[in-house]
């Protein structure tokens, strides 16, 4: 019996960045027989490391020397380090191939995956796509940008088996291989801090498709004018999801009711499966999100019947339009997930109570003129909150609500704790104080998870 030995074995494979891919690397590389060596601009102490949990890998933390490359036949970079960082031009500049985690599992993985990315909704579509696939009967993966590092569990996956996986612009710009089933749910303006324009950001994301083969399927959000757009270069099948119109191929509404149809479906002839009253999620950027779920897993073979039954049991993801507490006629609603203003605009869109809306965290360099208009026009009070400073939120907020002659409008907190009070006392029965903050939380929290655990903990505890 002949033994697979994978190509990455005795090979000196680089780790940059040691956050939660890079341990999953530091643990699956010498799985394979690679060596590995490890670089992080923190200290051991820092990481809250112990190296002897790592055996075999060498670590070289505190920055990146430059005998770092040396010897290096791949480097592998976290979705957190930008591709500008030093170490990463060096290994362009001496020819040293680049990877990451996701493109190593799929390079490896023997069982058909379905990927998702999108500028928002990819978790909740992701979950939901996992459900899905669990209901029609197969072993289930989740995992990628959320959940699992799933090269964790990649000597457990078989070939009968199906993996969902959320994957970034910031794994998708530098790998060349797609999954058999890719959707991209939308792309607006997200990560320009990162990708700087547009087009650098489009043709990230546009990487979950570019390398599939002519049986893969593609599928794409009707609606989003960017999504549409890639249906030129897609090299496979192309279907589609839509809440407005009907689609030859893909998974649409048509009189308040789903239907999917083409590749998606069964039969390939159109098939109503559900009621949008069976969809328990909130704003119709959420019903897109499920018909991409129901696409995507349509595409891949899962029965009518299990969608239903996921989507009826379905209440969402954490952070994401999440309801906190009913206390004394007001709701509160954690959408800590918001951090970029098009997310913002998507939450104030699925209420038609009076808000109280509190902004807050870090921007990405992202326009703020035309979400403010509608917070104005749909929140009764907007508090800003968080530190001055660059890219501040709150700054941007406030003179954005003075340049639009609606200063008055906008109340200043310092932080968080301090806008939940503050909204606990402006608010009256039948409101809804809704956190939708429209920055990232790194002035304040590690993750918009930790800020989303804050806010529910502050809530919590008023009177």
């Amino acid at each position: 019996m002949t033994t697979h030995v994978d190509p990455l074995h005795g090979k000196m494979v680089a780790v940059l960045g040691f956050a939660r891919q890079g341990r999953a690397l530091a643990r699956w590389l010498p799985t394979i027989g690679a060596r590995v060596r490890v670089s992080d601009d923190k200290t051991a102490a820092q990481l809250q490391l112990n190296p002897e949990d790592f055996p075999g890998v060498e670590f070289m933390l505190g920055g990146q020397p430059e005998d770092f490359l040396d010897a290096v036949d791949l480097l592998c970079v976290s979705g957190g380090v930008p591709l500008e960082t030093p170490a990463v031009r060096r290994a362009g500049q001496r020819r040293i191939p680049i990877t990451n985690d996701a493109q190593l599992f799929l390079e490896r993985c023997p069982a058909p995956v379905l990927g998702i990315t999108g500028s928002a909704g990819k978790t909740t579509t992701t979950t939901l796509a996992g459900e899905i696939v669990r209901r029609a009967g197969y072993a289930t993966w989740v995992g990628g940008n959320i959940g699992d590092v799933l090269l964790d569990v990649l000597p457990q996956i078989k070939l009968e088996d199906r993996v969902v996986m959320e994957l970034s612009s910031f794994q998708l710009e530098i790998m060349t291989t797609s999954p058999r089933y890719a959707a991209i749910l939308n792309i607006t303006p997200n990560h320009l801090d990162r990708h700087v324009t547009m087009e650098n950001y489009i043709a990230a994301k546009a990487h979950i498709i570019s390398h599939q083969t002519p049986d893969d399927v593609a599928i794409l959000g009707r609606e989003d004018y960017n999504s549409r757009a890639l249906e030129m270069t897609a090299p496979g099948q192309v279907a589609w999801f839509s809440g407005s119109e009907i689609v030859a191929d893909g998974a649409f509404m048509i009189g308040g009711r789903l239907a999917l149809s083409g590749v998606c479906s069964p039969d390939e002839n159109v098939h109503v499966f559900a009621e949008r009253a069976d969809v328990r999620l909130r704003g119709d950027h959420n019903l897109l999100n499920v018909l991409a779920a129901c696409a995507i897993t349509g595409a891949a073979g899962c029965s009518p019947d299990a969608m239903l039954a996921a989507i009826r049991d379905f209440r969402g993801v954490p952070h994401r339009l999440e309801i906190v507490r009913e206390r004394a006629g007001v709701t509160y609603i954690n959408d800590s997930i918001a951090t970029a203003p098009e997310r913002v605009a998507a939450a104030l869109h699925s209420f038609q109570e009076p808000l109280i809306l509190l902004l807050g965290g870090k921007d990405k360099d992202l326009p703020w003129d035309e979400v403010m208009a509608i917070a104005l026009e749909s929140s009764r009070q907007i508090i800003a909150f968080g530190k001055s400073g660059d890219k501040s939120v709150a700054d941007i907020v406030v003179r954005t609500a003075e340049a639009m002659g609606a200063a008055e409008r906008v109340t200043r907190a310092a932080n968080l704790e301090e806008a939940v009070a503050l909204a606990a006392k402006a608010a009256q029965a039948g409101d809804v104080v809704l956190l939708s903050p429209g920055g990232t939380s790194f002035d304040a929290y590690v993750d918009f998870a930790a800020r989303g655990e804050d806010f529910r903990r502050l809530v919590n505890l008023l009177d």
